[in-house]
């Protein structure tokens, strides 16, 4: 067991947290609501501060109780996080990250007792980080061990379609998780790439589009997929259309241009999902960078045709790779254009995979960075990317290893905990499916902040320190406060019950 993490174990350190394990599918408007003073009182509070930070042990460490006092007027000289709990924004579905083909195939190598330990590390709500959703590829992506479909290649009929090659890795270990989650697990699903002969490229790899006469049955391949890991017993929140559309990549990819993923949804995907009793799962269109997302929406949800069988976008963190920086601010314009469509993150990882920054504090920061901007510009959910990799970042068909929050050394039968894991954990252990996000604002830039109030009462803060230097603020809930300091590069997460 990694050092931190058996330190956590022994000392107690992370929380038991009454919470509600509900997942809310329902669609939100980005509107504000403002409820009487009496759904949430500050006074004869505590506040519960838990830390994260860099150059230290501090791992989701207990570091606080603090009492709510009346405060004074804020000044200027001052560094203050300000929450009003009775302004409030979307509902959270969930907080989790991907089952892919490489992930199950390295938790496969672990010896039982590994195996154990990682389950509760990801899905236990008391001694663990407390994940409540759950992305998985159909059929292979690149972070398989090989290119595979569930049909023989040519059966345009479907006759052969069969997830046997699922039930050797990635199907025990999505039922362990849901199982280590307490029975109950948001899956959705993804694809890559269409088989290579519904395809005008005739592969997998190397981009291509859907030829048009497929499209009918690529629109049944979906179905087929959901029926069969509902017969699993594993229940289909949703699907997404085609992971990333706009990128030619190595590995399974293939291109759809805004007017053809419109034309897919409302032509085929979404009545053939009808059609076979699948119109209450949910569909997310896009699935890539934030760059690009603006032009999707309003293609799509301009369409009513189209827009009715979309639950919402999802959306991708690279578009990075350009050299500039994450383009939140384009998530806010989709909620103030259209209100009551949906925001998922659904895939995210640090790329470049070396062993000597397992411990590298900037891609923790990441994390922290992307997801309290993003649930801050209205986002319902939020879904890392492989929760399991080995010592190599894979494996990967292509190469193209990457980081996860946990690694499981294959040769040394250790699993190892990256901060990333830990900061993941600074919202999905407190911030449960059916929170809502309340309105919080920030006195200083080195300071970022997001607030969410539990279906149980709780009002969880997360506040992260960007900076070098340690900071003292005051966290103030309506006319109470109290005041704390942070470490220089480091998060906490204030468990306000």
């Amino acid at each position: 067991m990694n050092t931190l993490f058996r330190s956590l174990i022994i000392i107690g350190l992370f929380c038991s947290c009454s919470t509600e394990n509900s997942s809310s599918t329902e669609t939100d408007s980005s509107s504000p609501s403002e409820n009487s003073q009496t759904d949430f009182v500050i006074t004869g509070r505590k506040s519960v501060v838990y830390t994260t930070a860099s150059n230290s042990e501090l791992r989701l460490a207990n570091t606080n109780t603090l009492s709510f006092e009346a405060a004074a007027q804020p000044l200027e000289n001052e560094v203050s996080v300000f929450v009003n709990p009775h302004v409030k924004f979307q509902s959270l579905v969930g907080i989790g990250g991907a089952i892919t083909d490489a992930s199950a195939e390295v938790f496969a190598k672990l010896p039982p007792e590994k195996q154990a330990e990682f389950l509760k590390a990801y899905y236990d709500i008391n001694d663990g980080i407390g994940y409540s959703l759950c992305r998985t590829p159909i059929h292979s992506c690149d972070f398989s061990s090989e290119s595979y479909t569930y049909i023989e290649e040519g059966d345009a009929e479907l006759s052969t379609f069969s997830i046997d090659h699922d039930k050797a890795y990635k199907i025990p270990m999505i039922k362990r998780a849901i199982e280590a989650a307490g029975g109950e697990l948001m899956l959705y699903a993804s694809p890559w790439s269409p088989p290579a002969f519904m395809k005008d490229n005739n592969n997998m790899l190397q981009g291509g589009k859907l030829l048009p006469e497929y499209a009918d049955a690529w629109a049944l391949y979906y179905t087929k997929f959901i029926k069969a890991y509902e017969a699993e017993g594993m229940p289909i929140w949703g699907i997404t259309i085609q992971n990333e559309p706009m990128a030619t990549q190595r590995w399974e990819s293939c291109i759809y241009t805004a007017e053809e993923e419109r034309d897919f949804l409302k032509n085929h995907l979404g009545p053939t999902m009808e059609r076979e009793g699948l119109g209450d799962k949910n569909i997310i269109v896009w699935d890539h960078n934030r760059d690009l997302i603006n032009h999707r929406a309003n293609v799509i949800f301009e369409d009513p045709d189209a827009a009715k069988y979309a639950w919402g976008v999802g959306f991708h963190w690279y578009e990075t790779w350009t050299g500039g920086t994450p383009m939140f601010e384009n998530l806010g314009i989709i909620k103030d254009a259209f209100p009551d469509v949906n925001l998922m993150f659904t895939e995210g990882c640090q790329e470049g995979f070396t062993q000597e920054r397992y411990q590298f504090w900037a891609h923790a920061e990441r994390y922290g960075r992307s997801m309290i901007n993003d649930f801050n510009q209205g986002t319902r959910g939020w879904t890392d990317w492989n929760i399991l990799l080995d010592q190599n970042g894979g494996p990967n068909h292509v190469g193209n290893f990457c980081f996860a929050p946990i690694h499981g050394d294959t040769d040394s039968q250790e699993l190892i905990y990256t901060p990333s894991y830990y900061y993941i954990g600074h919202f999905s252990k407190f911030i449960r499916p059916g929170a809502s996000r309340v309105s919080t604002a920030s006195s200083r830039s080195p300071i970022l902040s997001t607030s969410f109030l539990n279906e149980n009462g709780s009002l969880i803060t997360v506040v992260m320190n960007q900076s070098d230097q340690d900071i003292e603020y005051k966290l103030y809930v309506d006319s109470e406060a109290v005041t704390v300091t942070i470490p220089a590069h480091a998060i906490q997460t204030h468990v306000v019950g």
